[in-house]
C-alpha cells in the first residue's frame, strides 16, 4: 500500500487512526460489536482470512449464485460505472479482492479504500491486494468514519448478511455516497414461496446469517430516494444497484 494512498485516505476520515499492518485502524483494542455469531468468528479467523480469497469465497459464492468471481468483478465495475468514479468505498472488504480489482477500473488518481472490521482480513489485504491505489481502514460499518457525501461509489458484496444491524450499515453506506453516485450490494435472498423460506430463514438462522427477501433493499433505496435501482436474483444471492441523485446520475 503506497504512502500516498495511506495519507489520502488518513485525509478522508472523520477520526484519528492508528497504523496498524499496514493498515489505519480508527478501533485500536475494541471492536464494538456485540459478541460474534459463528459466522462471524469465522470471518475473524486468520485461517480463514489465509484461504478466503483463493478458496472459500469462489466456491461458495458459485454454488450459492452460479455466477464466477471475474463475472462478479465486472457486474461490480458496471454498475458502479468506476470508469467515471474518483474515490471508491468497499465496505466489508475482506482480504481485499474485491477493491484491488475494482481499484484497476477506476480512472487515473482514482483510489479505493477498503472497510472492514477484522484484523486478521484486512493484514492479509495488505499482504495480497494493496496497490499503488488502494488503501484499508479498519473501523464499524455502523458508525463509517467518513464525512457525508465522500465517495463517488460504495460497494459492499458478501457481507451484510452477516452484521448485526444490516440496515443501519447501508444507510452509513447512503450518506457517504455523494449526490450522482452509485451503490451496489452483493447479498443473501431467499425466494417468496413460504416452505423455502422458513427453511432456508431458520438454517442460516443457526450460524448468525440473515436471509433478505426481494424487497430489502430494493424498498431501503427507493425509501432514500435513490433512483436506477436494477436488481439480479441468483439461487441464493442477489444484487442490488442504484444511482443517488445529483450531478452526474
Amino acid at each position: 500500500m503506497s504512502q500516498d494512498a495511506v495519507e489520502l485516505t488518513r485525509g478522508l476520515l472523520t477520526e484519528d487512526a492508528a497504523l496498524r499492518h499496514g493498515f489505519l485502524d480508527v478501533l485500536g483494542e475494541s471492536t464494538a460489536s456485540p459478541a460474534p455469531t459463528v459466522a462471524q468468528r469465522a470471518m475473524n479467523s486468520p485461517l480463514v482470512a489465509t484461504v478466503y480469497e483463493r478458496l472459500w469465497r469462489p466456491a461458495a459464492f458459485y454454488v450459492a449464485s452460479g455466477v464466477t468471481t471475474g463475472a462478479e468483478q465486472r457486474r461490480a465495475a458496471s454498475a458502479l460505472r468506476l470508469c467515471t468514479a474518483g474515490l471508491l468505498l468497499d465496505v466489508a472488504c475482506g482480504p481485499g479482492n474485491f477493491t484491488a480489482s475494482l481499484a484497476e477500473q477506476l480512472p487515473g488518481g482514482g483510489l479505493a479504500v477498503g472497510f472492514d472490521i477484522s484484523e486478521p482480513m484486512l493484514t492479509r489485504a495488505v499482504l495480497d491486494n494493496h496497490t499503488p491505489r488502494t488503501a484499508y481502514v479498519r473501523g464499524d460499518a455502523r458508525a463509517l468514519p467518513f464525512a457525508d457525501a465522500t465517495f463517488d461509489a460504495v460497494c459492499c458484496f458478501g457481507a451484510l448478511y452477516l452484521m448485526p444491524e444490516p440496515f443501519r450499515v447501508a444507510r452509513e453506506m447512503l450518506r457517504v455516497l455523494k449526490p450522482g453516485g452509485r451503490v451496489a450490494v452483493l447479498t443473501s435472498y431467499v425466494p417468496d414461496l413460504p416452505p423455502i423460506r422458513h427453511a432456508m430463514t431458520a438454517g442460516a438462522r443457526l450460524i448468525g446469517l440473515t436471509m433478505f427477501d426481494r424487497h430489502s433493499f430494493v424498498d431501503l433505496f427507493a425509501s432514500a430516494g435513490l433512483v436506477d435501482i436494477e436488481q439480479q436474483t441468483q439461487r441464493a444471492l442477489q444484487f442490488v444497484a442504484a444511482a443517488k441523485p445529483g450531478r452526474g446520475a
